[in-house]
């Protein structure tokens, strides 16, 4: 990448990160996109974004479907993911008079289907949760961990985050989130979860805590370190197999499950909205869609009248 290609490119992440406030992991997948265009771009001898071309991006997003010796053909999701991170770059760009006109301003993303999330029933969701021996500490922290994932529907990122501080059980029970882009939202957490929580802060944590630094998060691996979630992957894949669940189980499918089964009992879509922490009430309306599917699905095998 040349010097002046780089810089552009460097200035573009430095206004995601400190102008829009993108989270860690959202700057990451960017920058990991972005280099990638860069690299080929040099192969195309394009050295300056002034070169870049319609064409030429065309041409990049059907090189990523092809795939090349060094990399496999990517799906219609990935690629969309690339030209969404091109189209925003260029528009930066645009502003910034860096490149001008906007090749990108007529590139459209490859269409994908709208794939819906993948909930288990609240029987298997208790299964997975009696699964885990709450006799040793780990025991203790695991139980906890699945308990509040239930109970909050927050993501993995935000619970391995997650600082004793940001608990306020005493009064209200609630949970302070951090989500996509560092947005604050504050959640209810149930009563199991409060109880399986307040049994490892007494009976689990300050043993893992002696093993390390006076970390302040709330979930320690036994090394007294924040837990990754790496960490939470496997024990949730562990306790699915124990409890003989036999489709895959993730920290997301908790998440699912927990909108699904709030829906279902009559919550309100926007109350999910908030209580998930997505912007738009449209992502979240695809959980009306699983809901809408289950209702038919049982009307068609219980009413007298359905052929």
């Amino acid at each position: 990448m040349s010097d002046g290609f780089e810089q552009a490119v460097k200035r573009y992440l430095q206004h995601l990160a400190i102008e829009r406030g993108l989270a860690e992991n959202t700057l990451a997948s960017y920058r990991r996109d972005l280099a990638r265009y860069a690299d080929v771009l040099q192969t195309y001898n394009v050295n300056d974004p002034q070169q870049i071309t319609e064409a030429t991006i065309s041409g990049y997003l059907q090189e990523l479907s092809r795939g090349d010796d060094d990399h496999k053909p990517l799906g219609a999701r990935s690629v969309a993911r690339h030209a969404v991170a091109i189209r925003q770059l260029h528009k930066y760009w645009e502003l910034e008079g860096i490149c001008v006109p906007n090749p990108a301003r007529e590139i459209q993303p490859p269409a994908i289907g709208q794939s819906l999330p993948k909930a288990i029933s609240i029987a298997q969701v208790i299964r997975l949760l009696d699964s885990i021996s709450t006799e040793t500490p780990a025991g203790l922290r695991d139980r906890a961990i699945l308990e509040f994932l239930y109970a909050t529907g927050a993501r993995i990122s935000e619970v391995v985050d997650l600082d004793v501080d940001d608990l306020h059980f005493a009064d209200d029970a609630v949970v302070r989130l951090f989500g996509k882009g560092s947005k604050e939202r504050i959640v209810p957490v149930g009563g199991y979860a409060q109880q399986a929580v307040s049994d490892y802060l007494v009976r689990s944590r300050p043993g893992l805590a002696l093993k390390g630094n006076g970390t302040p998060a709330l979930f320690l691996n036994q090394r007294g370190g924040r837990l990754s979630r790496q960490s939470v992957w496997l024990l949730i894949s562990k306790a699915a197999q124990r409890s003989g669940i036999n489709v895959e189980v993730s920290p997301h499918t908790l998440r699912h499950s927990f909108a699904t089964h709030l829906l279902e009992g009559g919550a309100d879509v926007r109350v999910v909205q908030e209580l998930l922490g997505h912007a738009s009430v449209t992502t979240t309306q695809i959980y009306t869609k699983v809901t809408v599917d289950s209702l038919r699905e049982s009307y068609q095998l219980a009413h007298p009248r359905v052929e």
